[in-house]
């Protein structure tokens, strides 16, 4: 499948997104020896975090032998932050005690951070630094899951709590927007406390939490055909119907499409309660809330055939 779509879409910057359990990492090690860039996804563990980082490492080592340009080939390893917090503080909260109150909403900083910490010793070390001779690009560790799902947290926690050089945030739009509004950036703000995240932890298994069922049980989850597959479908169909909106084909799709599809995002998101089209403003604002509308839409219906995009696709509505 990695094959079909690097031949398929054809670009430089494309990434391939294989989940991080077990059965995804001898194929992480294949993809990237082939010069495929990947995303891994669904990373909670810090276990499973070494593991990926290592099949990274294995397939830019079979990339050099094979005489592939390292510079080419791209990864980020996408760890999971706010569904850590929503579960730990779940547990917490049936745990009852003034202990377990006080280690609401730290988990998923603290495990971030050790994630972070790992990432460096693997950079520093000499199995690392014989690639990066070779001009390989580092895995970047990308904060996947940073929309905060607790009211009473800072809307912006898992973003200024996250910053470190060669990371990657990927916020919602609201997220987004309430950084760009009252978002502060103060520095490195992982670096240096990892001894306070390691104590995080270590107290979460002292009132009871067990740490490692929580990440077990998240990857669990995240690994339902019917919610991950639904969940990419949905993002693959918005795309599409705003490409059909915009009347421009698959294959012809440029920057500007993109841009303008995460601004319809964006918009999308900043008014979830609101159908797109109903506006009276008119150029970019109209166009965008059209476009929105259109991707928000659920009674589009795809036949099989029609889902291969190189073939005749239909839309009904």
């Amino acid at each position: 499948m990695a094959r079909a779509l690097r031949s398929a879409v054809d670009r430089d910057n494309m990434f391939v997104k294989i989940p991080a359990p077990p059965e995804g990492l001898s194929a992480i090690t294949q993809v990237t020896s082939e010069g495929i860039s990947v995303n891994v996804t669904l990373i909670f563990a810090l276990a499973r975090y070494r593991a990926v980082m290592d099949a990274y490492l294995s397939g830019l080592e079979q990339a050099a032998a094979d005489g592939r340009d390292l510079a080419a080939i791209r990864s980020v390893a996408s760890f999971f932050i706010s569904r850590v917090d929503f579960e730990v503080d779940a547990r917490l909260d049936r745990l009852g005690t003034s202990q377990a109150t006080q280690l609401k909403g730290k988990a998923a900083i603290a495990n971030a951070r050790l994630a972070y910490q790992a990432y460096e010793e693997v950079i520093i070390s000499q199995r690392w630094q014989k690639l990066a001779g070779l001009g390989a690009q580092p895995q970047r560790p990308l904060w996947a899951s940073t929309g905060v799902k607790n009211p009473a947290y800072p809307d912006t926690k898992y973003v200024t709590e996250l910053v470190a050089a060669d990371t990657v945030n990927t916020m919602p739009g609201t997220t987004l927007a309430a950084f760009a509004d009252h978002g502060e950036v103060t520095g490195n703000t992982i670096r240096g406390r990892y001894h306070d995240a390691r104590r995080v932890l270590d107290h979460l298994a002292t009132v009871g939490v067990d740490f490692e069922n929580v990440t077990g049980q998240l990857e669990r989850e995240g690994l339902r055909a019917e919610l991950t597959v639904r969940s990419y479908g949905v993002d693959l169909l918005r795309w599409f119907r705003f490409l059909w909106a915009a009347g421009v084909a698959w294959d012809r799709a440029t920057r500007a499409e993109a841009s303008g599809f995460a601004g319809g995002c964006s918009w999308l998101a900043s008014r979830p309660g609101r159908t797109g089209g109903s506006g009276t403003g008119r150029g970019r604002l109209r166009r965008s809330r059209l476009l929105a509308g259109c991707m928000r839409r659920r009674c589009v219906r795809i036949t099989r055939r029609d889902c291969v995009p190189w073939r005749r696709h239909r839309w009904w509505c």
